[in-house]
């Protein structure tokens, strides 16, 4: 490498800089501490609400009470930051990227340098390996070629040149170079996006939205009905102290205490199952998310392909030859007939010998050392097995201006090189052009490789001529097709998100014309096919929005700010967005979009720390399978809200009779007899309704566009489900009076009768909620005809719901707080029809919404188009 003027800076000037202009690091995120992300999970709205009805349960004298609702407060709230505590650090992973020791000249001499401390002005010595420290301009260069896939999104290496810029954090894959220090930390193209990704918030998740809407419903039920209970206690007599402690009791009853642990918990399951499926969640709320997501925009390098280059096809004047194998796989099927395979062997032995990357063995497998695309040539070479050692007596590097390189043999001059500058120096070029069209039309990127016999330049290349002068008059061997080859199960995979409703786009930094053929090859084309540049969308958000608020558009030369900008029009035209990259350009888009989706293998550490969810395996397959999970667990969360608010209507009716009745009919439950249904027996089986597998068909239809709680939720509980617990229990208080010789009309009886009436209204409200749990556990099929051993931690749960029964009923110290006492057997038997009584009014409701369903003329249509599509 020739030194040239470039001498550098003096280390006086050199410190006199960086005293001035302070370190080369990249601007800090703005962190919030561990301490405020902990209480932050104590004071959101469910938390303040729940500490309130702790509060109410000490002053109405429930102590336990009280003190078991700040348990759960204090334990859902540690549990949901062990799984926040990784949180997003995306501006703190881009500091990885620069490297901790950079080779400078300064005082004319070459020294190492800590990479904080290159200063503007620096003149930087870069070679093969390098990430380049900040901001360049190339000075001197030899066969430099620069990956800047992590910052354009483009997979081919790119060859600089002088006065070519070179971005900090960007690779050096092969070359030497001088260049110039331009710009250092925050001043950097690098820094511009950790600013972007800084100064993103994410959005609110629909889960979190919905939450607190329901939330928020409850609380002002409660309050209203605890309210409305304190002013019938009052004109029925009832002293204010007593009517006060009574409304409090109520009010707190309807808190469902067990509602936050329970959504937690079950998106932590499904966290857990989508773990299994090589999907890492780093926020739980994206579980729930992924299943409402209705537009993914998805980048193509390492994600749709294997960000490997493999040659796919070799074009020479005696045929065309298919090359079927993946990136440097050892063996792969060659198809063309033998003259064109011969014809093969000898592009891909010349083309061999001007490349400077190789597939390399390591433990069975061809992993590339060098340049990717150079790596894939001698893929080539090896599988053909034209593979030669001729000794090179020169090598004429690649160059910008020529476009081309070239080596000497002691046989011949083999010059490889675009086709545009390769073919007009050729002598036999009849068809060539066309051939090379053809190529890249596939998406391929296309190399043009020829020769010269070495006796013929050997004088020239004795003066130093410039190969300008000696690389012509060339025979044209043939050219090379490569790819970056689509993933096999990205077709399904596209498929199957059509199938559910999801419109796909891909945002790419790629040339057009290759986008276009990946998205072809792959079925992710739309129909009209449209194939849009970045620099040529609307600058208006709403124009861009309706632009792209289609399936299989394409979106080529696209930057990090379109990125940002596209996901924020999508999202303002009512889109739940997911969006893929592995890029460190990604980051601020990732941020943006409802959930962020990293590639774990091939993605940068930046990417990971601004997604929602990783995935492992880098398959877009996995998508799929995560969405799948990710509608099974809302699903699983409108499960246990029926079961919950069934449990609802049950326990407030004794309320509702005694206020009707003026106070005159009897509570057949009492606070603490409603306070144990919600957390001593319905919290496991509401859990296990969590843990249901999702449904084969779950991809079939569109995604939810409804709220976790909708009318037909609604009449599911207070039109079936309820009524019928209720109607059971207060069946069974009744019995115990009717067999002790209460008539109506009489007097209700005090005393032993009431307790064993209030024992077996409480024990049908159980056995309700029993045979419910495992209505509940679809909302189509039921109980009879689902498989009662495919969840068995609901049977276990029921288990130990009845065993926890016969505790609250027998154990004479609980059952004395609780007000109650065993029931009567004519109660009892009355009290066990709550669980043929629940699944017959299930069922029936299921078969009626069945019949609805197949004979409405808007179903069959529906239904007929979806096979179409299919």
């Amino acid at each position: 490498m020739t030194t040239g003027t470039a001498l550098g800076l003096s280390s006086v000037e050199a410190a006199a800089r960086l005293e001035r202009d302070g370190p080369n690091r990249l601007p800090a995120a703005r962190r919030v501490s561990s301490i405020r992300r902990l209480l932050a999970e104590f004071v959101h709205f469910f938390a303040l609400m729940l500490w309130v009805a702790g509060a109410l349960a000490f002053i109405a004298g429930m102590p336990q009470l009280g003190l078991a609702i700040f348990v759960v407060i204090f334990v859902n709230g540690l549990f949901a930051f062990a799984q926040e505590q990784r949180a997003e650090r995306a501006s703190e992973r881009l500091q990885e990227l620069i490297p901790d020791a950079v080779s400078v000249r300064r005082d004319g001499r070459q020294i190492s340098v800590r990479a904080a401390d290159v200063v503007a002005g620096d003149a930087v010595l870069l070679t093969a390996g390098d990430r380049v420290p900040a901001d360049l301009l190339i000075i001197e260069a030899e066969g430099l070629t620069i990956d800047e896939s992590m910052l354009s999104g483009e997979s081919v290496s790119v060859p600089l040149g002088a006065t070519d810029p070179a971005w900090a954090g960007t690779f050096v894959v092969n070359g030497e170079a001088v260049g110039e220090c331009v710009a250092i930390g925050e001043q950097t193209r690098l820094a511009d996006i950790a600013e972007l990704t800084n100064n993103v918030r994410p959005p609110k998740t629909p889960l979190a939205e919905e939450l607190d809407r329901i939330v928020r419903t409850i609380a002002i039920m409660a309050v209203c009905v605890g309210s409305g209970f304190f002013l019938i206690a009052l004109l029925v007599g009832t002293p204010a102290r007593d009517g006060f402690l009574f409304a409090v009791g109520v009010t707190v009853a309807l808190v469902p205490e067990g509602l936050l642990p329970t959504v937690t918990l079950s998106l932590a399951m499904g966290a857990q199952n989508m773990a299994r499926q090589h999907a890492l969640v780093r926020h739980l709320e994206a579980v729930e998310t992924l299943g409402s997501v209705t537009f993914i925009c998805t980048d193509k390098t390492g994600t749709l392909t294997y960000n490997r280059m493999s040659v796919a096809e070799v074009w020479s004047p005696a045929g065309v030859v298919a090359i079927d194998g993946e990136g440097y796989q050892p063996t792969a099927a060659i198809l063309g007939d033998p003259a064109a395979i011969d014809a093969a062997r000898l592009v891909a032995s010349a083309a061999r010998m001007t490349s400077r990357g190789r597939a390399v063995e390591a433990d069975g497998e061809w992993i590339a050392r060098g340049d990717p695309m150079e790596a894939a040539i001698d893929a080539l070479a090896h599988r053909l097995d034209a593979v030669e050692d001729a000794s090179i007596r020169a090598h004429f590097p690649f160059d910008p201006s020529r476009r081309r390189e070239s080596v000497l043999t002691d046989e011949w001059l083999y010059v490889k090189g675009a086709p545009d500058a390769l073919i007009p120096l050729v002598t036999n070029p009849d068809g060539a052009v066309f051939e090379v069209e053809a190529r890249a039309a596939k998406g391929l990127r296309v190399l043009a490789v020829a020769r010269r016999p070495a006796n013929e330049v050997v004088d020239a290349i004795s003066r130093h001529a410039d190969p300008v002068e000696f690389e012509t008059g060339l025979e044209l061997l043939g050219a090379i097709g490569l790819e970056d080859p689509p993933r096999v199960e990205v077709f399904d995979a596209l498929v199957a998100c059509r199938r559910a409703g999801i419109k796909v786009a891909m945002l790419t930094g790629d040339h057009p014309t290759t986008a276009r053929a990946i998205a072809r090859r792959i079925g992710l084309l739309g129909a009209d096919e449209m194939v849009v540049e970045g620099a040529d969308l609307p600058a208006d958000e709403a124009v861009l929005g309706a632009l792209l608020d289609r399936d299989g558009v394409v979106v080529s030369r696209v930057t990090p700010a379109d990125k940002l900008r596209i996901a924020q029009a999508l999202q303002r035209r009512g889109h739940v967005l997911a969006m893929t990259g592995d890029g460190v350009n990604d980051g601020p888009a990732l941020r943006t979009a409802d959930i962020g989706v990293a590639m774990g293998r091939s993605g940068t550490d930046v990417a990971r720390a601004a997604a929602d969810l990783v995935l492992l395996d880098d398959n877009f397959a996995t998508i799929v399978a995560a969405i799948a999970q990710g509608r099974g667990t809302f699903s699983n969360i409108r499960r246990f809200l029926t079961y919950h608010l069934t449990d609802n209507v049950a326990e407030l009716t004794p309320f509702v009779l005694w206020a009707l009745s003026g106070g005159r009919f009897p509570l057949a439950l009492g606070v603490l007899q409603i306070l144990c249904l919600d957390i001593g027996t319905d919290l496991l089986p509401a859990l296990a309704l969590g843990a249901e597998a999702t449904a084969d068909d779950v991809l079939n239809r569109p995604p939810e566009q409804r709220h976790l709680i909708d009318r037909s939720l609604l009449r599911r509980v207070f039109g079936v489900l309820g009524p019928t617990e209720a109607v059971v229990e207060m069946s069974a208080f009744l019995t115990v009076f009717l067999v002790a010789g209460w008539r109506p009309g009489d007097g209700f009886p005090d005393g032993r009768i009431l307790l064993e009436a209030s024992g077996a209204a409480f024990a049908a409200v159980v056995l309700g909620q029993m045979a419910n749990a495992f209505a509940c556990r679809s909302a189509r099929r039921p109980v009879w005809r689902m498989a009662w051993w495919s969840n068995r931690l609901m049977v276990s749960a029921v288990i130990v719901e009845f065993l926890v029964l016969l505790g609250f009923l027998g154990i004479r110290p609980v059952a004395d707080l609780l007000d109650h006492a065993p029931p009567t057997w004519p109660g009892l038997v009355v009290a066990l029809l709550a669980v043929p009584a629940v699944w017959v009014a299930d069922g029936w409701q299921k078969a009626r919404r069945a019949r609805r369903r197949t004979s409405s003329p808007r179903v069959k249509l529906e239904g007929s188009a979806t096979q179409r599509t299919v």
